[in-house]
């Protein structure tokens, strides 16, 4: 297997999947459906990238038309620098182009699609034998294939011998068979229970830094998204709603991704004349004891109302509810200094500058830091 130089986590943002106002409609009779909606979509080199969305929403439609399984009704897909759509040529069957193209894209199914007459590395060796590939050659690649995905062991097993979690690393193979440099998942997951998600996910993201892969998963799962992927859209409708990386998107005050992916709830205790926000912390601020640290600053009783926390890309994140005495008014400088130590913070009434990081300003245009030190002063000035 040919492997490529790990992944450089902070790579030069070189694309290599992008779609342009990509559209598809399905006829039936006299009956339209529109499955994808004029799809803008970019996908960054050495990134696993999710995209995310109840069914229906045009994810499978999606991915198939990435690799022209799917034609598309119009826009362009190009695929590290090659335009496939310009590729499919007129007829139903596809060119020697667009299919020398696809050898470099691999596809992995949710359901396995393994033939059954066929042992494991019988069904990694098809691709190979597709291709051309000697048989001789064809072996000694399944067997590299297999011990990749941890199934060297199972290499003369059938299908009907082996569990889902082994049927997929198989599928996974098969996948790496013509060394692509995109890999496509749709819903590779969903059929199988949480540990073996879980253990099939860590391959797909060590099979990406090792092997310099891009990966692009469909998932209607938000645990998928924040175990392996780097960057996430949500699609609803046939249309991307949201895109950014995983890191944007959490400090994206109203990012309806965010509230996806670390769902926070609790009704106010306090009642009407409360300020309630959701502070989304990330970064070295996830280790901090912000909330603390805000109640000693300000002298104010800070009420939890919810908690979400997790571990995303190997670094925590989580998202608090949290109750503050008093309006929004009464509360823009505390909620000034959340900003300050660089969380995102956004109040259930929407009040609230949409920044995160770096000084924010209150209406008066002092800094948080410097209204409490002016407070202080007129308070000590009083005291006299």
């Amino acid at each position: 297997m040919r492997r490529r130089p790990p992944r450089n986590d902070d790579c030069d943002g070189t694309t290599v999947i992008t779609t342009t106002e990509l559209t598809k409609v399905y006829r039936t009779g006299d009956r339209e459906i529109t499955a994808l909606d004029g799809v803008d979509l970019h996908v960054r080199e050495g990134e696993v990238f999710g995209v995310v969305g109840q069914s229906g929403a045009g994810k499978s439609s999606l991915i198939r038309c990435l690799n022209l399984l799917e034609r598309p009704t119009s826009g362009t897909v190009t695929v590290d620098g090659r335009d496939l759509t310009a590729l499919a040529g007129p007829g139903p069957r596809p060119g020697a182009e667009l299919r020398r193209a696809r050898s470099r894209i691999g596809m992995v199914f949710q359901h396995f699609n393994l033939l059954s007459s066929r042992t494991a590395r019988g069904n990694v060796e098809l691709p190979l034998e597709i291709l051309g590939v000697p048989g001789r050659e064809r072996a000694r690649k399944a067997t590299e294939l297999l011990d990749l995905v941890g199934l060297a062991d199972k290499a003369r097993a059938y299908p009907a011998q082996l569990s889902g979690g082994q049927k997929q690393r198989v599928g996974i193979a098969r996948a790496l068979a013509g060394d692509p440099k995109v890999l496509l998942s749709d819903e590779a997951t969903s059929a199988l229970d949480p540990e073996t998600t879980r253990s099939v996910l860590r391959l797909l993201r060590e099979l990406g830094r090792e092997l310099g892969l891009t990966v692009l998963l469909i998932t209607h799962e938000m645990d998928v998204v924040k175990a392996v992927c780097d960057s996430a859209a949500l699609m609803r409708a046939g249309r991307i709603v949201e895109s950014g990386t995983v890191s944007e998107l959490l400090a994206t005050p109203g990012s309806e991704l965010a509230r996806e992916l670390f769902p926070v709830g609790g009704r106010p205790a306090r009642g009407a004349g409360s300020t309630v926000a959701d502070v989304t912390f990330h970064g070295e601020a996830a280790a901090e004891p912000v909330i603390s640290q805000l109640a000693r600053t300000y002298n104010v009783d800070v009420s939890i109302l919810g908690a979400a926390m997790d571990t995303v890309a190997g670094k925590q994140v989580g998202r608090l509810r949290i109750e503050l005495p008093g309006t929004f008014e009464n509360n823009v400088v505390p909620l000034g200094y959340l900003r300050e130590q660089g969380l995102t913070v956004e109040t259930s009434d929407g009040h609230g500058p949409p920044e995160t990081g770096g000084p924010q300003k209150t209406a008066g245009g002092e800094t948080a830091h410097a209204a409490h030190a002016a407070r202080t002063a007129r308070t000590e000035e009083a005291d006299k």
